[in-house]
């Protein structure tokens, strides 16, 4: 599983112009999932994404989570993150995960991450052409691979 992660002040995430989803400030999470990702993958990120200390503390260092700090998360599914580049210049997405088995990944996903933080965490509408309005705050932009933890 990847996953690229805004810190932001506000995001928000429409589809045929109406919003599905919405955040003040928190994270804002683009998910990828490949054919081989499991429950320790999914543990993995949830996990990362709760604890993840870039948020101010009252001296101004990142010390707090998303939790601490009383934000929120918003999660997309976004299989072009496992997009190759390596022939041409046109995207192959074999290594991604086809939708019947991304969706319920995704959906586990979203619900270790709400069990972890206590609270709903919106989303993007899977499948659908979705428009991710954001106002970075800082800007704090971090990926993260469940395959290649750093």
């Amino acid at each position: 599983m990847r996953a690229v992660v805004q810190r932001v002040a506000a995001a928000e995430v429409r589809v045929d112009d109406a919003p599905v989803g919405a955040i003040g400030h928190g994270l804002l999470v683009l998910a990828g999932f490949e054919e081989s990702d499991s429950d320790a993958d999914l543990d993995w990120m949830a996990g990362k994404l709760a604890r993840l200390r870039v948020f101010a503390d009252a001296s101004g260092v990142m010390n707090h989570s998303v939790q601490e700090a009383g934000g929120d998360i918003l999660a997309v599914s976004q299989f072009t993150l496992y997009a190759s580049i390596r022939k041409g210049n046109r995207p192959s997405w074999s290594r991604a995960a086809r939708g019947e088995v991304s969706q319920p990944l995704f959906g586990r996903f979203v619900a270790k991450l709400e069990a972890l933080l206590g609270k709903p965490v919106p989303t993007g509408q899977f499948g659908a052409d979705m428009q991710i309005r954001l106002v970075n705050d800082g800007p704090v932009t971090l990926t993260l691979d469940s395959k290649n933890p750093e």
